[in-house]
């Protein structure tokens, strides 16, 4: 009698105990789950996002006649007192890395309470850029330090305000430049306009234009976004074309400043 009693006992115990074990494991997965995602959460994933070394080679491909093979190389470079980050981003062709004819410095924090966003991108030109060049693929003591870097920080460009993606598309976030976009006098124009968006493994996908007083295009690709991609794994085929494609001078000087013209 004594053993079958302590035999239900235990039983019965080891029931409650496995019962405990599932509630609170249940709660635990659910506070993850719902666990809310904080605006600065957002803006540390946007800016993860950015940095890397990435290619429109896959686009170039596809559609030589309207993008080349770009090289946009991105990484940290400083943090402002707020805690938002900055951003070195410069591009080049995929032959001449070591010659970027874009350089900037992004700073990425969270939207205010009051805006409609959930992330801004903010672009600003660099004091000196020469200083700069290949900034990325250099040996962190020989950059310049963090507190050169926010000292750098000259002109605002732009800024481009991201929204989450709604659930079922292909992006995370994405966004713009406010309708009338910015000031601008590259290439005859008067202002421009910036479209960004931030795709799964680190996919970006961007797009600038320059419009004059009348509206009309006066530079920038006029077909759709580039679409950057960590670097691939390119076939013999590829890199012989690669290796052979070197940009006319004049189109190298035209380029330089801004982003890639189209006639």
């Amino acid at each position: 009698m004594g053993t079958g009693s302590d035999s239900n006992g235990w039983s019965r115990a080891r029931g409650v105990f496995l019962k405990t074990l599932v509630l609170v494991g249940g709660a635990l997965l659910l506070k993850r789950l719902t666990k809310s995602t904080t605006r600065w959460d957002h803006a540390r994933i946007v800016a993860d996002s950015l940095c890397g070394e990435k290619f429109s080679q896959e686009q170039a491909s596809k559609d030589p006649d309207n993008f080349f093979n770009l090289r946009m190389l991105t990484c940290p470079a400083a943090e402002m007192v707020d805690g938002s980050n900055v951003i070195y981003v410069e591009q080049a062709f995929w032959r001449t890395p070591q010659k970027p004819f874009r350089q900037r410095l992004y700073m990425v924090k969270p939207c205010t309470k009051e805006m409609k966003c959930d992330v801004e991108v903010s672009s600003y030109a660099i004091r000196d850029a020469e200083e700069y060049k290949n900034f990325c693929d250099r040996p962190k003591d020989q950059r310049p330090l963090p507190e050169e870097v926010i000292g750098d920080i000259a002109e605002h460009l732009t800024t481009i305000y991201l929204k989450r993606c709604e659930r079922g598309k292909r992006c995370l976030y994405e966004g713009s430049t406010p309708e009338g976009g910015f000031p601008n006098s590259w290439s005859g124009a008067s202002y421009c306009k910036s479209e960004l968006a931030i795709h799964k493994n680190n996919e970006v996908h961007t797009w600038d234009r320059g419009y004059d007083d009348d509206g009309n295009q006066v530079w920038g690709v006029k077909k759709g976004p580039y679409e950057f991609k960590p670097a691939p794994t390119l076939s013999f085929t590829d890199k012989f074309s690669l290796l052979n494609f070197s940009p006319p001078v004049s189109l190298e000087k035209r380029i330089e400043g801004s982003f890639v013209l189209q006639e």
